[in-house]
């Protein structure tokens, strides 16, 4: 009996890449620039938020359908073959939203986002199926398959845009505020430091100062033990006062005598 297995071989990674090149060098053969301006006015239309809207994809997109598109699109904008004049910028922003999904930790924070959406278009969806008893029917002889027909119509899929654009703002907005409080703390943690090493300098001068002095003061008061106080110039003691009995403490003044 012969061999009837088939010997037919799978095309190899540098084989699907030759083809992939191709077929990109076709299609931007046939690309005018008015497409070129089109894709260029579509990305810097954009939400700065959403990458996933740069790159034209749906929120499930796998990092190798973002790597795809990433090259397709940024080929169509590239400044050397686009004559708009804010390709680069286009370009740039499109780079930037392959780096965000392709890092794990900023693309899992999108994700979250996106989730928290779909919860809350999924809870707004329950509540019109309890209103809507057909609807709801539906939904339970379907087994749950009319809840994903929905999630995968335009219209949901609009809604859960719409919905991660609004999510997505509110929490930049709180970014923003808690780093403004944060710069703010940070501010007038500074200035008391400032204050604080002002105030150790101040005081630091004030002992070099009194150490500076330190002898005279000590000099100043040997000469005074010595000597005792030195009259000045001009000035008149008073007259030594007597005593009427040593033994006495009170003190008689000398009697004028006429």
């Amino acid at each position: 009996m012969g061999d009837n297995s088939d010997t037919t071989t799978a095309p190899s990674p540098a084989k699907i890449a030759a083809q992939e090149d191709a077929l990109l060098k076709q299609f931007f053969a046939e690309v005018s620039e008015v497409e070129r301006d089109n894709e260029v006015n579509r990305i810097l239309s954009c939400f700065k938020l959403n990458p996933f809207d740069y790159l034209n994809l749906s929120f499930d997109s796998s990092i190798d359908e973002v790597k795809r598109q990433y090259r397709k699109l940024s080929l169509l904008v590239h400044p050397d073959k686009c004559k708009h004049p804010q390709a680069k910028e286009a370009f740039g922003a499109l780079a930037k939203a392959q780096q965000l999904l392709l890092d794990p930790q900023e693309r899992d924070y999108i994700l979250n986002q996106v989730n928290a959406a779909k919860e809350e278009l999924r809870a707004k969806w329950k509540k019109q199926l309890k209103k809507d008893t057909a609807s709801k029917l539906k939904s339970l002889v379907t087994e749950g398959k009319f809840d994903q027909e929905h999630e995968q119509s335009e219209e949901f899929q609009h809604k859960l845009k719409l919905k991660v654009k609004e999510i997505l703002t509110d929490q930049e907005w709180r970014r923003r505020k808690m780093a403004m409080r944060i710069s703010e703390e940070e501010g007038r943690l500074k200035k008391d430091e400032e204050e604080t090493k002002e105030l150790w300098k101040r005081k630091r001068e004030h002992e070099e100062q009194w150490e500076g002095t330190r002898e005279k003061r000590v000099s100043s008061w040997r000469d005074f033990m010595k000597g005792g106080k030195k009259v000045k110039k001009g000035e008149i003691r008073p007259p030594k006062l007597k005593t009427e009995d040593p033994n006495k403490s009170y003190v008689q003044r000398p009697v004028k005598r006429g």
